[in-house]
């Protein structure tokens, strides 16, 4: 029989950290929830609770809107690591 793995189990940094408001412009605080291509990670891999995840997910939808984050990547000219970008 095969045997189940065992994940490490993850938490909400937004919880322990007692976090009410995520701002749209802390790009630094909003990097940790965008994958390479600067798409929304799920909550499955980041961790976090469902309150904070849709915070996140309005926060970086703001933040595209106000053009301090992309909406695609150029797959043509690719970056080693894309956040350098993000000042």
């Amino acid at each position: 029989m095969a045997e189940k793995r065992k994940f490490k189990k993850r938490f909400c940094r937004y919880c322990q950290q007692k976090v009410d408001y995520i701002d749209y412009k802390d790009l630094t605080q909003l990097k940790f929830s965008l994958s390479e291509r600067y798409k929304i990670m799920p909550r499955r891999l980041t961790g976090n609770c469902k309150r904070h995840q849709e915070l996140i997910a309005d926060a970086i939808k703001r933040a595209r809107q106000a053009a301090f984050i992309p909406y695609i990547v150029d797959r043509k000219r690719v970056v080693a690591n894309p956040f350098e970008l993000i000042k």
